[in-house]
């Protein structure tokens, strides 16, 4: 499997640095009410919201337990906002969609803290930028009913989510006596701050005066890497505090830790009115965390030489007796053979002499945790070396619910599929239970729920703890005619074919695996075709399916490539323009790019799009200027001038219409707005009404009309949000609500042609949104329908396509040999080894024993004659894994392939 080079957090920088920077308004510190005509207008369509199931797809690095609350458990990333742990339905509940487009920075979250004295309250620290790719400040939000709404403290600077050393922490914490008092360790410079009223207001403390200034590389003319560290955890002695509530005495010790490697550590004995740094304290290293058991008076420490979290090549664990002042060094391993930072740092608070510690910036072969249940005298590993390269691992993962997360992937020993972690920065035990941990990486939350099994030397599973919990930056969608209902370029993770949007696809885009999916199109007319272009270190950058989405293969690239750029197909599949990042210029191809045309008359970096209709004609923009060529992209002509020439342009073509293209861009301070021409680009007509709009999209007509909807994430009569118009832009509606803004909502949207109202939101770490009205003609059930068993012949082929230990994935493919269509079907089969369904896409599964049916999904249950229907899924098995011996359907036995 490939080392994931650039994962969420990195992907919200790149996408944020390249794409926001300069295009989006200041935050404001309160936003205006809308107007009250834009409110009764958007409450015009009656719409529900969800997530396209990707399951993760960024880091996570902070976990957060309540410790007098079960199972009261807080996530927070680096872009994709909060998320509440709901037992009962196993997975995770987003927290802050309420967030607006002016406040977008506030979707990273650099601290949570859980009041343990009222469970209830829960506090965000957010802000993505310190530097100023965020044009807003920091804020603490905080709220009285565990997130489902929240009040916000703006702060007189920013925070930094996204930033080096977001690992780092807890920064934010309640006093788990006087919970009127917190505490925020701040970036910049700006030092230690407090609250005594529960979050309201804050004050500099002004006796805390080291401000942590550690850069993690002070050459860094961006503000991004050169910026100070600051205050990095705080960390109560709940030893030394009584009672809760009304006459509580506030807790006198607290431990902070500062980004500075000669003084990491500080304490205050008198309730934070003056400061000591911590005497004989270990130095050359950042303290990533400082965990206390109280009970037995250490304060566990776990260092790295950097910030993390990609990083760190030597660290430490320390354990400081509080009652003694003694230093001890407990590291897992001599410092000679660390390669790798520690963080992760928990104790089992049922045990409390049990600690464990990650290796969080070992990226090869895999991360490492380790596990003391002496007070760190003895350790042990996750896995070893039984006899290099080959590992002896403690643990089973299981990754059936997200399979994805081998990334496909067969690597040479000592690497596995899936890999144990990396960047595993948030781990934590269960307050609670000492089975269950829960831990963070770059695209996922792994957990158990058998941890103790670990001391037994006893074989324990990790699965994907990680449903509900969406954050991936969404940097293309299309809706094909036909085929799969979307499929998504997204960062870091590449992107997906969605053929059901409740469930888990399988595997990313491979063949090749891009870091980050850029663009993405698919033929109008023969929609089977598509083309993706993206990033990849040493190419290929663009790869082309035949087939929908379900395979890819990768086409050449001319010389200059360094990046995905912006691509396009012909309307009808036979012809390709490319406009990908470097020195090349835009280039064209017949064919699947086996050789690339430079194209002239268009300057480099332009973004392309093609005609719907016109399989010779594409359309180009850079600079305020419209391009066109009608030779197939072979040359370009400029066209209409006067266009948006500051901030971020999108433009598309609508479906069945011949020269009928959107543009929507622009900055707030130059021309912004909404654009259409019917002419091929050689005019454009600016919309009035739209203030602000940034992408746009189409899809199914409303009832009797015969323009496609047009969807637009946009601010239209002052109001920001998601707006839909059903007359060719004559009037908007908007769709979403202010519960439901995702902070920046600008990279794309597209609506479905075959679903009247369905949208699909683009957003910048909280996944991909898809919206379904109730309106008459809306919604369906998302590609799950009925369906009516065939009767007539049938062939099947069933194909394992990938096998690891105790698991197998394989695709099969029903074929209607009858003379008579199908409208419905259910095929059936019995595993003679015993074997076991997991999840399974384009198609409904139902096991009893070993019998085992699949029913068709709701888009692709009519089967012509001659025609095929596939399907696939993730299984178990143990011992042996032979394929099924019969296969039936609608009571006809079928025949193989």
């Amino acid at each position: 499997m490939r080392r994931p080079r650039l994962l969420a957090g990195l992907a919200g920088l790149a996408l944020t640095a390249g794409l926001l920077a300069g295009a989006l308004p200041a935050g404001a510190a309160e936003p205006a009410p809308a107007p009250a005509a834009a409110r009764t207008q958007a409450a015009a369509a009656s719409y529900t919201w969800k997530n396209v199931r990707v399951d993760g797809g960024g880091f996570v690095p902070g976990l957060v337990f309540n410790r007098t609350e079960k199972n009261l458990l807080y996530a927070r990333t680096d872009i994709g906002g909060a998320y509440r742990w709901d037992q009962a339905g196993s997975a995770w509940v987003p927290l802050l969609d309420h967030i607006g487009w002016d406040d977008w920075g506030h979707t990273g979250v650099v601290s949570l803290a859980s009041d343990t004295a009222d469970p209830d309250r829960v506090y965000a620290a957010v802000g993505t930028y310190t530097n100023d790719w965020d044009p807003g400040t920091g804020a603490v939000l905080r709220s009285a009913d565990r997130g489902a709404t929240w009040r916000r403290a703006d702060l007189p600077f920013k925070l930094g989510g996204n930033m080096p050393g977001r690992g780092m922490g807890e920064r934010l914490a309640v006093d788990p006596h006087d919970n009127r008092i917190l505490y925020l360790g701040a970036p910049s410079g700006n030092g230690l701050w407090r609250s005594t009223d529960s979050g309201a207001t804050w004050a500099k403390v002004t006796s805390f005066t080291n401000p942590g200034g550690y850069q993690q590389d002070p050459t860094d003319t961006s503000g991004y890497n050169s910026d100070e560290q600051g205050i990095v955890w705080v960390t109560f002695d709940e030893s030394t505090g009584t009672g809760t509530g009304t006459g509580a005495t506030a807790t006198k010790t607290i431990y902070v830790g500062v980004g500075d490697k000669e003084n990491a550590v500080y304490r205050s004995t008198d309730a934070g009115a003056t400061w000591t740094r911590l005497a004989g304290q270990p130095t050359g290293y950042l303290a990533h965390k400082g965990v206390l058991d109280a009970e037995n008076g250490y304060l566990y420490l776990a260092y790295s030489d950097t910030a993390g979290p990609y990083d760190g090549g030597k660290g430490r664990v320390y354990r400081y007796a509080t009652a003694t002042g003694e230093w001890k060094d407990i590291s897992p391993v001599a410092e000679a053979d660390t390669y790798h930072g520690f963080s992760g740092l928990t104790v089992d608070r049922q045990h409390p002499g049990t600690v464990m510690v990650s290796a969080y910036s070992s990226w090869w072969p895999d991360t490492q945790i380790f596990r003391t249940t002496d007070s760190g005298s003895t350790w042990t590993k996750a896995w070893d070396y039984s006899s290099y390269p080959t590992r002896s691992n403690r643990y089973t993962m299981d990754v059936s619910s997200v399979p994805w997360l081998t990334w496909g992937g067969n690597p040479a020993p000592p690497e596995q599929a899936p890999k144990l972690g990396w960047m595993t920065e948030a781990l934590e035990i269960d307050p609670f239970d000492s089975n269950r941990m829960l831990y963070g990486t770059g695209a996922t939350v792994y957990g158990t729920t058998e941890l103790t099994k670990w001391d037994a030397n006893t074989n324990f599973t990790i699965r994907p703890m990680v449903k509900g919990l969406e954050e991936t930056a969404v940097l293309d969608l299309v809706s094909p005619p036909s085929g799969a209902p979307l499929i998504s370029a997204l960062g870091d993770v590449g992107g997906f074919r969605h053929t059901d949007l409740g469930a888990v696809p399988p595997m990313m885009f491979t063949s090749p695996n891009f870091t980050s999916t850029t663009s993405l199109d698919y033929a109008e007319t023969k929609p089977d075709v598509l083309v993706r272009s993206g990033h990849l270190d040493g190419g290929p950058r663009v790869a082309f399916s035949t087939d929908n989405g379900a395979n890819w293969f990768a086409g050449q690239e001319p010389a200059g490539v360094t990046g995905g750029g912006t691509v396009a197909a012909a309307a009808d599949g036979g012809r390709f323009v490319w406009s990908p990042e470097g020195t090349a210029g835009v280039h064209a191809a017949t064919g699947h790019g086996t050789s690339w045309t430079a194209s002239a008359g268009i300057p480099a970096g332009a973004t392309v799009e093609s005609d719907r209709v016109d399989p010779k004609t594409f359309y180009g923009f850079k600079d305020g200027t419209f391009y066109a060529s009608v030779d197939g992209g072979l040359t370009f002509t400029a066209k209409a001038t006067g266009l948006p020439a500051k901030g971020n342009v999108r433009f598309k073509a609508v479906p069945g219409k011949k020269g009928d293209v959107w543009l929507a861009g622009g900055a707030p301070d130059a021309a912004y707005g909404l654009w259409h021409s019917t002419d091929g680009g050689a005019t454009f007509t600016k919309v009035s009404g739209v203030d602000q709009a940034d992408a746009i999209g189409f899809g199914k007509a409303a009832p009797n009309a015969s323009y496609p909807a047009l969807y637009s994430s946009a601010k239209i009569g002052g109001v920001r949000g998601v707006f839909r118009s059903t007359d060719a832009g004559a009037t908007w509606v908007r769709v979403n609500d202010d519960a439901h803004q995702w902070g920046w909502t600008g990279a794309t949207i597209t609506g479905d042609p075959r679903v009247y109202g369905r949208v699909y939101v683009a957003t910048n770490g909280r996944g991909i949104i898809y919206g379904d009205t109730s309106e008459t003609g809306g919604g369906d059930d998302g590609g799950t329908g009925p369906g009516t068993p065939p009767a007539g012949a049938c062939k099947v082929a069933y194909k394992i396509t990938n096998q690891w230990q105790g698991g197998f994935q394989a695709d099969v493919t029903v074929t209607n040999t009858s003379t008579t269509a199908w409208n419905g079907w259910t095929l059936g089969w019995t595993f003679a080894a015993g074997q076991t369904v997991g999840q399974m896409w384009n198609a409904t599964p139902a096991q009893t024993g070993t019998a085992v049916t699949a029913k068709n999904a709701g888009w692709n249950g009519t089967v012509a004659p001659g025609g095929s229907a596939s399907f696939g899924f993730t299984g178990g098995w143990t011992g042996t894994n032979p394929a099924p011996a019969a296969f039936t359907l609608g009571g006809a036995t079928c025949s193989a392939a």
